[in-house]
């Protein structure tokens, strides 16, 4: 059939519905972080120059929320999209990363382990200074979307069912009591998920997870198992340029991957071992 022949034009692509998407995982931003998660902070100076790259190559900065809305929907997206996401909640997310990112006008997510930051719900165990919640809310008020984390930051494929559940509804009720909405996204503790981890993070009220995988972003990858590529203290600026332009990728995360790998097959030997025994 032709075109005019009364017959409706077949759909085109849709611009961005298959766009790679770099989401760029952060943690502490600090000048002298705990040696414990140090090697996963940012120098405050490192990150402003990073947002000012972003800025020169014309990158567009999205929420979570946004990313997984378009890609529900129309899967329109900016010419250049990228999500900026920090894990934990860390005080130098509000001390520094806040100004850097109002001084450029972008957009960003905060994944919050809520028994780690300073108030009623702390519980102890937290890595470094962590942010208290009048610091939460006015990242909100800022316009940082607030995502969930966990409770208390456990290897969340490691628990029984009782005890996953807890962690994903005990932080997501309370986000909602301190900011007055409950969060539509969350981020795997360390990265790591199965699918009964991904059910119960979406029975608990969540719309979209984040991962790490350190890969892009893409549609396909489906809401609940989104990739991310962690930024740490070595990142140079060079490399950060390759990184959020998709090049060398997979040689910079080399490494990681690999033992990503050794350590999921470790990780599923213990989970057999535990069911065989009942534990």
């Amino acid at each position: 059939m032709g075109m005019g022949d009364g017959a409706p034009p077949r759909p085109g692509p849709v611009p961005g519905s298959e766009l790679p998407v770099p989401i760029l995982m952060y943690h502490a931003i600090a000048h002298r972080p705990a040696p414990s998660v140090r090697a996963l902070s940012v120098s405050p100076d490192a990150f402003a120059e990073q947002l000012a790259l972003l800025g020169e190559r014309g990158f567009t900065p999205l929420t979570t929320a946004a990313l997984a809305a378009a890609w529900r929907g129309d899967g329109r997206l900016p010419e250049r999209p990228v999500l900026i996401t920090f894990d934990d909640g860390y005080e130098g997310v509000h001390r520094y990363a806040l100004p850097a990112l109002a001084r450029h006008g972008f957009a960003a997510t905060l994944f919050v382990s809520t028994g780690w930051l300073r108030g009623p719900y702390d519980e102890g165990g937290a890595l470094d200074t962590m942010l208290d919640w009048d610091q939460v809310r006015q990242l909100a008020a800022a316009g940082v979307e607030i995502g969930g984390h966990s409770h208390t930051h456990p290897q969340l494929d490691r628990l029984g069912d009782a005890r996953l559940r807890h962690e994903a509804v005990r932080c997501r009720e309370i986000v909602a009591a301190e900011l007055g909405a409950a969060p539509v996204s969350f981020a795997y503790p360390y990265g790591y998920s199965t699918r009964r981890v991904r059910r119960a993070v979406r029975a608990a009220g969540f719309a979209q997870s984040l991962a790490v995988g350190n890969g892009p972003a893409r549609r396909r990858q489906g809401p609940y198992a989104l990739e991310r590529l962690t930024v740490r203290r070595s990142t140079e600026i060079g490399e950060f340029g390759r990184l959020v332009d998709g090049r060398s990728v997979g040689r910079l995360f080399a490494g990681d991957r690999a033992l990503t790998k050794a350590y999921a097959v470790v990780r599923a030997a213990r989970r057999a071992t535990r069911a065989v025994g009942g534990g």
